[in-house]
């Protein structure tokens, strides 16, 4: 939306979630705090427990910086802004590891390890995570579109979760020595990165199926079955775990057959939304094409997976780039009411459509403007060189008799 154009009508909403969300991470970071680093200073060496943490973090996140890469070139069309992925990341690193830990620390204290991995951990840690996911749909509404932006927003909350947890396992694991640090990181870091993204992109997908829907029932159904099946999904992979421990065979002959079932399960869901999602964007702009409000250039680059990628190269990269996503964000706004007119509700998507429309035309003279035409005017003078005069038409007459 152009700047000043219109009052925002999400801005309380938006206040509100942000004030939640920073209490969210102080608490969480508090009790990450209270249970996880201020415990080494009260130990025989807190030198080295502190030094097996920096070794820890040395391992998790540079292996999570080069994950948040798969989830990206999936939102291709519309790529959600980095302030909010950052959101969600630090959200799963510190609020959700800071609760879950309490909680799970507590559930093993008094019921076994056991009890906390199959049962605790599942509810809990999926239940945070998903609060992330929860918060960007309510009071990030209009960088919340469907299913595809639920697994984005979910795959990037795990991910952080996955990498400050992967801090703790480390550290204990290179208090025991450097062969069994090696195999924890083979298995977490290598073999099975993605295993807290696919818990919760169950959750994401429900409420993404809850952003689309129609049906009031569904809107609220969507997101319980998707923690539900968040929380199952973790539930068989921690009793997997708990089970090969329990009769004594080797960990990776269980986990990696179902790891691999789960994964290509998923990515084939995954492709088939990503394709949906280009479709819904192409048919939402023909009509746009046929008014003129965007070029045939820019329904082109919207609705190809690399389109926004393409558009960045060469003079005025930028202001192309910002036309897609005003362009793919037209197009998902006129879903949105599209499918709030079929289901006789009232959608906020309706007061961006004509203001993007503007931000397209508003965009487009900026770069006619910064960027030189490819074929600049000739100098002044005659188009073309100077030509011999022409014979007459007619031969001259002789004289008259």
């Amino acid at each position: 939306m152009v700047p000043g154009s219109a009052p925002d009508p999400e801005r309380s909403r938006r206040n509100v979630g942000m004030t939640l969300y920073a209490l969210g991470v102080l608490l969480g970071g508090a009790l990450f705090a209270l249970v996880f680093l201020l415990p080494p200073l009260f130990s025989r060496d807190p030198f080295a427990l502190y030094a097996n943490m920096v070794t820890a973090a040395a391992l998790a996140f540079p292996a999570v910086v080069m994950y948040m890469t798969v989830p990206r070139l999936l939102d291709r069309y519309d790529p959600e802004p980095a302030w909010a992925l950052a959101m969600v990341f630090v959200w799963g690193a510190v609020a959700a590891c800071g609760v879950s830990g309490v909680i799970n620390t507590l559930v093993a204290g008094v019921a076994g390890e056991a009890a906390s991995a199959v049962l605790s951990a599942p509810l809990v840690e999926e239940f945070m995570k998903g609060l992330a996911v929860a918060g960007m749909f309510y009071f990030w509404r209009r960088e919340f579109d469907g299913v595809v932006d639920g697994i984005i927003y979910a795959t990037f909350v795990a991910l952080g979760f996955a990498a400050v947890e992967n801090v703790v396992y480390y550290a204990r694991a290179a208090k025991a020595g450097d062969t069994q640090l090696t195999s924890l990181f083979i298995l977490r870091g290598i073999v099975t990165p993605w295993a807290h993204p696919l818990f919760t992109s169950m959750t994401g997908i429900g409420f993404g199926i809850s952003r689309e829907a129609t049906r009031e029932s569904v809107r609220w159904a969507a997101p319980l079955l998707g923690y539900a099946a968040a929380v199952f999904l973790h539930f068989v992979w921690n009793g997997s775990s708990v089970f090969s421990t329990a009769v004594n065979v080797p960990i990776v002959l269980i986990l990696l057959p179902l790891w691999f079932l789960f994964v290509a399960a998923f990515l084939a869901m995954v492709v088939a939304l990503v394709r949906r999602r280009g479709e819904i964007i192409r048919t939402h702009l023909r009509d746009e094409l046929l008014l003129g409000t965007i070029t045939r250039e820019e329904f082109e680059l919207t609705g190809s997976a690399f389109g926004l990628l393409r558009a960045g190269q060469g003079p005025g990269g930028e202001i192309r780039q910002q036309i897609i996503r005003a362009v793919a964000r037209l197009a998902l706004s006129k879903w949105h009411a599209d499918r709030a007119l079929r289901g006789q509700r009232r959608t906020i998507s309706f007061d961006f459509i004509l203001p993007l429309r503007d931000e397209i035309r508003a965009l487009r003279a900026r770069l006619q403007a910064s960027v030189p035409p490819r074929y600049p005017p000739q100098p002044y003078g005659p188009p073309y060189p100077p030509q011999p005069p022409y014979p007459p038409q007619y031969p001259p007459q002789g004289p008259r008799w």
